[in-house]
Parts: C-alpha cells; sequence; structure tokens
C-alpha cells in the first residue's frame, strides 16, 4: 500500500502540473478572440438576447454550469442575464425558440459531437452568435484545447467563466460609459477607456489570460501540498467501492454541476475506464424542490441521503464556501452513518473544514469562486484518474 500511495503521489503532481502547459498554451492564443466576443455577446443581451447553451452526457454539465453563472452570478451587484441550459430541448435539433439576438453554446468532447456541430452550423448560417466549444464552424469556433477529455473540460469551464466575467465588464461599460462599478477585479484598469473599447479589448484579454494564470497557479500550490491527500483519498475510495459502496455526489449552484460532473465521469468514464456506481443528488429536481418546499432547503440533500446512503457509501461534497447549511448537514449525517466523507472546499475551509466535518477536505485557498471551482475540476479528474490506476494496479 505504501508503493501504490507513493506512485499515486506521483501520478497526482505529475497530472496536475501538466495541465499548466496546456493551459498557458491555450488562453495565450484565445485571449483577444474571447475577449472579441464578449463585447458582442454584451451587446446582444443589451439588445433583449440570449444564451442558449447545450451537450450531452458529461457535457450537459458545461452547459447547466455557464447558466447558472449568467443567471446567478456570484459577483455581489451583478445582474441575472438571460441564460438558459436547453440540453433538454435538444434532440439533433433544437426544440426551442431561437431569436436573431440570441447566442447558441455548444459544448462537446475533444472529438466534438456531430450533431452538436450540426446545429451549431445550422443557426450559424442564420446569423445566431455561436460558439462551438469545440468545433470548426460558429463565430467563436476552437478546437479541443487537449485530446485528454478531462483537461479539455477543465479548460473550457476556465474559458466561459472568464466569458461571463468579462461579459459583465463590456456590459456596464456599454452602459455607464466609463465606470465599471464593481468589476474593479474583473478589469484591471476600470474607467480608463471611456467608450473607446480597443482600451477595454486589450484589458480584457489581458485579464482573461491573468485569471488562467492564476488558475495555474493554485494548480501548482494543490501539487505541492495536496497530492498526498489525493492519493490517500483515493484508495480510501477505493476501498468503499470495492466492497460495494458508491459515491454519493453533491453541490450548490456551479458546484451542483460540479457534482454532476464527478458522477457522470464515474459512471459514464472516458474510454479505456471502468464505471463506479456513482448518484448526484444534485442532478434530481423534483426531489430538490419537493424537499425545499415541504421541509426546507437546509435539508435538500439530506432527504436524499436517506434514502440512497449506506455504510459502505462516500459523500463527496461541494462547497467552495464550506458553509452552505444543506451541505454541512448531508455530510454530519454521513459521518453518524458511516460513509466516507470528502469535501471540495475553498477560502480557508470554512465551517466544514473547521469543525472537520470531512475524513479529506480539499482546500482551494482563493477567495475568487470561479477560481476554485476550475481548481476543483482538475483536483476531481485527477481523483477520478488515480481511482482508475489503483483498479488496474489491481487486476495486474
Amino acid at each position: 500500500m505504501e508503493i501504490r500511495t507513493g506512485f499515486l503521489i506521483g501520478q497526482a503532481i505529475d497530472e496536475l502540473i501538466s495541465r499548466n502547459k496546456i493551459s498557458a498554451a491555450f488562453f495565450q492564443e484565445e485571449a483577444m478572440r474571447l475577449a472579441v466576443e464578449c463585447r458582442e455577446m454584451a451587446a446582444r443581451f443589451v439588445s433583449g438576447g440570449r444564451l442558449l447553451a447545450f451537450g450531452r452526457g458529461p457535457h450537459a454539465t458545461d452547459a447547466q454550469h455557464v447558466s447558472v453563472e449568467f443567471v446567478h452570478p456570484v459577483i455581489v451587484g451583478k445582474r441575472a442575464l438571460p441564460a438558459l441550459d436547453s440540453t433538454p430541448y435538444f434532440d439533433g435539433r433544437m426544440f426551442i425558440p431561437i431569436g436573431a439576438r440570441d447566442i447558441l453554446m455548444g459544448f462537446g468532447p475533444p472529438g466534438g459531437d456531430p450533431e452538436v456541430e450540426a446545429e451549431l452550423a445550422r443557426f450559424h448560417e442564420k446569423g445566431i452568435l455561436t460558439f462551438a466549444l469545440p468545433g470548426g464552424v460558429g463565430h467563436y469556433a476552437t478546437p479541443a484545447p487537449s485530446s485528454d477529455p478531462f483537461i479539455h473540460q477543465e479548460l473550457i469551464e476556465v474559458l466561459h467563466h472568464t466569458l461571463w466575467e468579462t461579459v459583465h465588464v463590456f456590459f456596464e461599460h456599454r452602459e455607464m460609459g466609463r465606470d465599471v462599478g464593481e468589476s474593479d477585479f474583473l478589469y484591471p484598469f476600470p474607467g480608463t477607456a471611456g467608450n473607446d473599447t480597443s482600451q477595454v479589448l486589450d484589458d480584457a484579454a489581458s485579464s482573461i489570460e491573468a485569471k488562467a494564470s492564476e488558475v495555474s497557479r493554485l494548480r501548482v500550490e494543490i501539487a505541492e501540498d495536496g497530492s498526498d491527500l489525493l492519493a490517500r483519498a483515493a484508495v480510501a475510495m477505493y476501498a468503499r467501492v470495492r466492497e460495494g459502496g458508491k459515491i454519493l455526489t453533491f453541490g450548490n449552484g456551479g458546484s451542483a454541476t460540479d457534482a454532476n460532473d464527478f458522477a457522470y465521469d464515474c459512471m459514464i468514464p472516458p474510454s479505456g475506464m471502468e464505471p463506479i456506481p456513482a448518484i448526484s443528488l444534485s442532478l434530481e429536481p423534483a426531489n430538490l424542490t419537493a424537499v425545499a418546499d415541504d421541509v426546507g432547503v437546509e435539508s435538500v440533500f439530506l432527504h436524499q441521503l436517506f434514502a440512497h446512503g449506506r455504510s459502505k457509501d462516500v459523500a463527496v461534497a461541494f462547497s467552495p464556501s464550506g458553509g452552505s447549511e444543506n451541505v454541512m448537514s448531508c455530510l454530519k449525517d454521513a459521518r453518524k452513518r458511516g460513509l466516507l466523507t470528502i469535501a471540495f472546499l475553498g477560502y480557508d475551509g470554512g465551517e466544514i473544514g473547521r469543525k472537520s466535518l470531512a475524513d479529506f477536505a480539499f482546500v482551494v485557498h482563493s477567495t475568487h469562486i470561479p477560481r476554485i471551482q476550475e481548481v476543483h475540476a482538475s483536483m476531481y479528474h485527477v481523483l477520478r484518474a488515480l481511482l482508475e490506476s489503483i483498479r488496474i494496479h489491481e487486476v495486474t
């Protein structure tokens, strides 16, 4: 077990660090293109347009994530912008009305999703602002940042986070002329460009690259300080799965989409990996709304844990603040029931960290929720890869 853990630590370090070179090259190439499209997105929103995002399988969680970030931005004082996860209305074709000022964003794996790309191309010809992530046809179309499905998805998450952050810069610049208000941490030189958006474009592109660099710095920090914990968590999780346990994931908002994605990665993993039993408690809208209405929001995960949780299982929580009441109550009960508990946290770990509610607590030391979630994605993807490495060593 000691040799295996040492091997896993090395793998975790290598995987986390290897992402940074790919990220730097990708965002250096794409930052200005993204800034230009953010300016156009802001203009569309001002004129009544909506963002409609869609994808399939694990990439449906990208559509969920981008939608919630635009509708419910984590920046205090930012307005809700109309966005919708339109995946439920897509079945080879989009069965939802799309207006001339709307924005269509399609997500897929590194090799692309032919039906998603075909639908994007169809609307691109009609003048709809389209984002192909990845793809070859669209107002913004990019090849996959990496052939590795996990790295690809992580960098696309950084990309769409910087989109909504930067759209607010242009949105406010357009409305207020020279004052970007509370966007100062998003946009490094507020109030200097007046109505000349050329300077805003340069600064926005630089800001996008700076955000990607910050994620890389945080990955290095995790590689140096958290690889041992990732390895030990993987060993503990695999032991539960081998005994017949399953993984239960949960979180709120953007972290709900992380919980959904990790469950997908377990159940429907990339080619070559074996499935692991998993359920996302955040992917059950009827249960969530029923419990919220009849009992209270603080119990939406707890009641599902009553139904699904067994002592052999693993509870995996996502909470950047470390203080979400519904997450904490679920973790507390999971520990009482004997489940292995894992938490992905931000800031200083919050109440979950202080009260030691998780057997393994991974803390991204940042105060910017987008950056925290982006590093969480790298961490749980690496954790999933470690679980597969343990399986392979078991059978060989």
